[in-house]
């Protein structure tokens, strides 16, 4: 099965979990396009509305007729659906590849069930080897990088990206991350930063796995019981 197939077939899966009459989130990347389009030609007409965590999602939903409102207006979602570039067993994710991390944190955050989908290639057993993005005031982007490295990463600026809130990337490589929680206080302790791309103090509830096999669902309860 391609890698393509494995993001659809786990985006399918996620479409469970959505419930009539209700506002989502909904988050940015490849596996969530597949995500919203499967969701617009099932349950278009069922979804309330949406809370997105980027320009360009908003726009793919908007393009589904799935109505698209600030996260302010309704304060919290029962459910939101989004993807990752690497999780780990205990469900703690790196995430902003696609640039997005500061608002998919807040969604993310701002839901009560965040379902997390993507392809077997994202499990990993120790974060790290996707480089972490850390989103940054762009005026404090050489003193972040300095602290950066005292924390053992190598920092490159994501050349051309500036971020929808208007700021920069810092890609940091050569990490190995066992302690996902206390990085993540860490990075987010470091004047400058905005987010950095753990989801470690929120994790995901479920992850949805494409595998050559199909479906697989990895969950918090399951862990704990």
């Amino acid at each position: 099965m391609s890698p393509e197939d494995k993001k659809r077939i786990a985006a399918e899966a996620a479409i469970d979990y959505v419930k009539p009459d209700t506002v989502i989130g909904v988050g940015t990347g490849s596996t969530v396009n597949h995500f919203i389009d499967l969701l617009a030609a099932r349950m278009g007409e069922q979804v309330r509305a949406a809370v997105s965590s980027s320009e360009a999602s908003s726009e793919r939903l908007r393009g589904h007729g799935i109505k698209v409102v600030d996260l302010n207006e309704v304060g919290r979602l029962d459910l939101y659906v989004d993807g990752a570039d690497e999780a780990n067993s205990r469900l703690h994710l790196i995430k902003g590849g696609g640039g997005a991390l500061t608002r998919e944190k807040i969604v993310a955050t701002a839901s009560r069930e965040f379902v997390c989908i993507a392809d077997d290639s994202k499990l990993v057993e120790t974060l790290g080897k996707f480089p972490l993005p850390v989103e940054v005031i762009p005026m404090a982007r050489e003193l972040v990088a300095y602290a950066l490295r005292d924390l053992g990463g190598t920092p490159r600026l994501r050349d051309g990206t500036i971020t929808d809130n208007g700021n920069h990337i810092l890609d940091v490589h050569d990490l190995e991350i066992t302690d996902a929680p206390l990085l993540e206080t860490q990075i987010n302790q470091i004047t400058g930063v905005v987010c950095n791309g753990l989801f470690a103090h929120r994790p995901a509830d479920v992850l949805i796995l494409g595998t050559d096999d199909g479906v697989v669902r990895h969950s918090v309860a399951s862990q704990s019981s």
